[in-house]
């Protein structure tokens, strides 16, 4: 039997009806989706700028025995990139550039290299026995060396989970790094909970006190590797600077 002109209408409509209820579903499940899957508001850079510009002087403030020359160098690297990425976003992350992607993964290994080649220096000087008898410079150089490292893979951890800052406000990436605790315990968070840097932050200070992670997972390779390397440094330098200052004043 030969179809009816009505018949392709009929199907026409079944699918548009098909697609519309589809759609709509989509919006639902969209909608109670938690907050930190779903497009948010662009996240504010000044406190990164300022966890930054601290372990700039920290840098800085480290005697030129333990760090890389000319001991300007990295500093003033570190400086023009902050620069750069301060014109292509100057309060708000706005703006996803090829060159401010680029900016902040150099900005950011600059100064894990930085304080990574400084730890290794300042590890050696006491194994050898050159630290001399200052314990008070020697306990300041190797507070810097952890705070930095503190500062450095709380940036790290930001700007590689998911995507980075940009991809996460856009709500791509659905697979996090980190399972931080609000997203398991949702009705103990306000319902517009995202993970900003002092969260990460928070995950970098914890590390680095306890050497593994505490209340937030991390979840891919790349993060447990970072934060292997983060204990290492933190552990080295405590160990060390703790055992030789202890030394030093008995």
């Amino acid at each position: 039997m030969n179809a009816t002109p009505e018949q392709p209408a009929v199907a026409s409509t079944g699918l548009g009806r098909v697609a519309h209820d589809a759609e709509r579903l989509g919006q639902q499940l969209e909608e109670h989706a938690p907050a930190w899957l779903r497009p948010h508001n662009p996240e504010n850079r000044l406190p990164v700028v300022a966890a930054i510009l601290v372990a700039m002087a920290l840098q800085l403030a480290i005697p030129d025995a333990y760090g890389l020359h000319p001991r300007w160098l990295l500093p003033g690297l570190e400086l023009a990139l902050l620069a750069v990425l301060t014109v292509i976003n100057p309060i708000r992350l706005t703006r996803s550039t090829w060159l401010g992607k680029r900016a902040n993964i150099a900005l950011v290994a600059a100064i894990s290299l930085d304080n990574a080649a400084s730890s290794a220096l300042l590890d050696y000087h006491i194994v050898t026995g050159q630290t001399g008898k200052d314990a008070a410079e020697l306990l300041g150089s190797g507070a810097a060396i952890y705070i930095t490292n503190i500062i450095a893979y709380g940036v790290w951890y930001w700007l590689l989970d998911r995507g980075g800052p940009f991809a996460r406000g856009a709500g791509k990436h659905p697979y996090p790094s980190f399972l931080f605790p609000q997203m398991t315990i949702g009705r103990l968070a306000p319902k517009d909970w995202v993970p900003r840097f002092f969260d990460y932050l928070y995950v970098s200070f914890t590390n680095a006190t306890a050497f593994s992670p505490t209340d937030t997972m991390p979840l891919t390779r790349w993060a447990k590797a970072l934060m292997a390397a983060q204990s290492l440094v933190a552990l080295s330098t405590v160990a060390l600077v703790v055992a030789r200052a202890v030394n030093v004043l008995s």
